[in-house]
């Protein structure tokens, strides 16, 4: 018995569809990075990106455990002496309520070539309504 590889052309991109109201950050994001790289089919190969879309709304409404809110900082640096700049996961979510499931889903991601692709196929909504009606996304289970 041979090991199968599946083959570019062979690749279909399903789209899903995820309620972030009420769900832990860390949890969600597992499920959505393993949909995006496409780790949940049985045809998955490592160096083909067969993974799906996922759209996720109400990202506004999204629960962290514990101090998070306070506790969690967010990092970035401009590259110049003193140029690090820090805010908390509720600074973060005050200004931006779809950024903390984006950096999440982010990290969860392998750092390679491809995760710019999969990335874009990642689409959050802060709100329920979203632009996607017409691929008729199915639940993420």
């Amino acid at each position: 018995m041979r090991t199968y590889q599946q083959k570019t052309e062979e690749t279909h991109h399903d789209w899903y569809i995820v309620d972030a109201s009420g769900q832990r950050l860390g949890t969600l994001a597992v499920r959505i990075a393993r949909a995006l790289s496409g780790k949940h089919k049985p045809t998955w190969t490592p160096h083909i990106d067969d993974g799906d879309h996922v759209i996720v709304i109400n990202a506004e409404k999204i629960e962290l455990g514990g101090n998070k809110w306070q506790d969690k900082i967010y990092r970035r640096h401009s590259g110049y002496p003193g140029g690090l700049k820090e805010k908390t996961a509720q600074d973060v979510h005050a200004k931006h309520p779809t950024r903390l499931v984006e950096e999440a889903v982010r990290g969860m991601l392998a750092g390679n070539r491809m995760r710019g692709e999969r990335l874009n196929r990642l689409k959050v909504y802060a709100g329920e309504q979203h632009p996607h009606d017409a691929q008729k996304p199915q639940p993420l289970i």
